[in-house]
């Protein structure tokens, strides 16, 4: 398949065009077309779609590799059919080999994909702020992201490179990993874990300014937590929040399904709830029944 080149329109130029501009990019966690809408309705220019996210709210479940490749890909489909940022999907360690991997590029291209992360862990993987992680050989993960490069279409489609080894194998070699994976045409770079602030530097003086660099912030994980100011003046080009909406959600629920079924009502509630208006305000209700009212007029005026 002949690749195109470049397309301003295409959502892989729109995230390469952000991280051509001087500041960092944000790009906050979600898991479905509603909280893509809100964050895009907040002001993000950019989203991260994480396996983690999915797995806690379509499975109940933890991160632990339990997600398909096709939940995945469903439901990026839909968040890229509801708002226009470029998004950034997690495509775990491929869902296999090379092959499987460069079938994932395309499928989550089609979609919709702005950019493309791959891992380097062992099928089935786990958090990367979780413990007991273990890895493929650098010369496998080598060959999936060079796999991941000829399949995708689209040359302005990014391939995110992910090494959890320094949990696994220690901080110098996940530098040399990194390394590797950035030879082997990698995009962004994606170092999971480190654990105290010089590392994140170091990472920094190794790599910043010869390949974009991406921050993962999960509140109660190994990385010192940063604000987007502090990782832009280490070095950083992208900084994602993938599991914090669930974590701010979590609470909110519990309080709700409390409040309600102890008390019968919503009432205690209503000053921190939306109502409907409010819901279809969010939604874009009054300007979808415009359109189809407008369908229908376009069908009887044909009629006549």
């Amino acid at each position: 398949m002949s690749k195109v080149l470049s397309d301003p329109d295409e959502p892989g130029e729109v995230l390469r065009s952000l991280l051509q501009a001087p500041d960092i990019v944000l790009a906050p966690g979600v898991y479905d077309s509603l909280s893509a809408l809100v964050a895009m309705q907040s002001g993000a220019q950019a989203l991260y779609l994480s396996g983690a996210s999915i797995a806690y709210t379509r499975l109940g479940r933890p991160d632990i590799g339990l997600v398909s490749v096709t939940e995945v890909a469903s439901t990026l489909a839909l968040i890229c059919d509801r708002v226009s940022l470029p998004v950034i999907v997690d495509a775990d360690t491929g869902f296999g080999n090379a092959l499987n991997t460069a079938r994932t590029v395309r499928e989550f291209e089609r979609c919709g994909a702005a950019a493309i992360q791959l891992e380097d862990q062992t099928l089935p993987k786990r958090c990367g702020h979780l413990t007991g992680k273990t890895l493929v050989s650098t010369e496998e993960m080598v060959g999936k992201l060079q796999a991941s490069v000829d399949a995708r279409r689209h040359t302005s489609t990014l391939i995110v490179a992910r090494t959890d080894a320094i949990a696994v194998e220690g901080f110098e070699a996940a530098l040399e990993r990194a390394e590797r994976y950035a030879d082997a045409g990698a995009d962004v770079l994606f170092i999971e874990a480190p654990q105290t602030e010089q590392q994140m530097q170091q990472i920094n003086d190794r790599f910043a300014g010869r390949i974009p660099l991406l921050a993962n912030m999960v509140e109660g994980g190994f990385t010192p937590m940063r604000s987007t100011e502090q990782l832009q003046a280490l070095g950083f080009s992208i900084v994602i929040y993938p599991g914090g909406l669930v974590r701010a959600l979590a609470p909110a629920m519990q309080r709700y399904f409390s409040t309600l079924l102890n008390d019968g009502s919503t009432g205690k509630l209503r000053d921190s709830m939306t109502d409907l208006a409010g819901v279809n305000e969010i939604l874009g209700t009054s300007d979808l029944l415009l359109l189809g009212k407008r369908y229908s007029q376009d069908q009887e005026n044909q009629g006549d």
